[in-house]
């Protein structure tokens, strides 16, 4: 990829945002690792290291847009460029809606909304200035097709790609990429991240893929942009069976729902 690029990855501390990281470094990306728990950003930051890539870690609370725009600040500091944001950090919840408080709702906007706006918004300006970049949004299949127990979740991500089909219309025949990304239930840290927040634990069929297959999609993304990508093949027809086949959409839907463990 000639010189060597500069890509800023919200939510690097675990699952897809760590492997994201681990795979871009590989690339010869140098990454900055951006996410709350300093002592995991360690971790995957000396693992990058060790394995013969450039990583700097940076403590950020990706609710606070001071602290996203003192990332991005950072990875200029450090390499001169920006050329990638990947915006990723983000926090599942379960629960009916009549279960869910405004509370709740609020504090998953901030974390998956408003954190992917701030990243977004902060990596966008930059992007303008230099005339190119490459916008990464970490969606959700639920942000194509909601499904039972996750309507506070869902919500939060069909904003994301609200945001994300928007900005990549407006920046169209500019340089600059936008890739949404739609994982299927990943085998990450989420559900541990779940019962630190909420207490809640859940259980559930259906397909899976790790971190890996989705980092792993996403390098494809990097080497040649596109604008959606699917980890999971077989879910680019979740869009057009929820349009085409509601009903039957939201049968299926009720058949991977997740519960609470008992």
């Amino acid at each position: 990829m000639g010189d060597r690029l500069t890509a800023v990855i919200t939510g690097a501390s675990s699952g897809i945002g760590e492997a994201c990281a681990l795979a871009f470094a590989s690339e010869g990306l140098h990454v900055v690792l951006a996410a709350r728990r300093a002592d995991q950003l360690d971790r995957v930051a000396a693992a990058i290291t060790a394995a013969g890539g450039s990583a700097t870690a940076v403590v950020c609370d990706v609710t606070d847009a001071a602290q996203v725009d003192t990332v991005v600040a950072r990875a200029v500091a450090v390499t001169g460029r920006l050329d990638v944001m990947v915006c990723n950090a983000g926090l599942g919840y379960n629960g009916r809606l009549d279960e869910t408080d405004a509370a709740t709702m609020r504090h998953l906007m901030e974390v998956n909304y408003y954190g992917t706006f701030h990243a977004a918004r902060a990596a966008v300006r930059h992007f303008r200035v230099a005339g190119r970049g490459h916008l990464f949004i970490v969606s959700s299949i639920v942000g194509r097709k909601g499904v039972p127990r996750m309507s506070a979740y869902a919500a939060t991500k069909f904003a994301q790609v609200g945001l994300g089909e928007s900005v990549r219309a407006e920046l169209a025949g500019t340089g600059i990429h936008v890739t949404m990304v739609y994982p299927i239930s990943t085998e990450t840290g989420f559900r541990r991240a779940m019962v630190r927040e909420w207490g809640l634990d859940v259980a559930g069929s259906g397909p899976r893929q790790s971190p890996e297959q989705v980092a792993t999609a996403m390098v494809g993304a990097l080497r040649r942009p596109r604008a959606d990508v699917y980890p999971w093949r077989l879910a680019r027809v979740v869009p057009a069976a929820s349009a085409l086949l509601p009903g039957l959409a939201d049968w299926v839907a009720t058949r991977f729902t997740r519960k609470p463990r008992t």
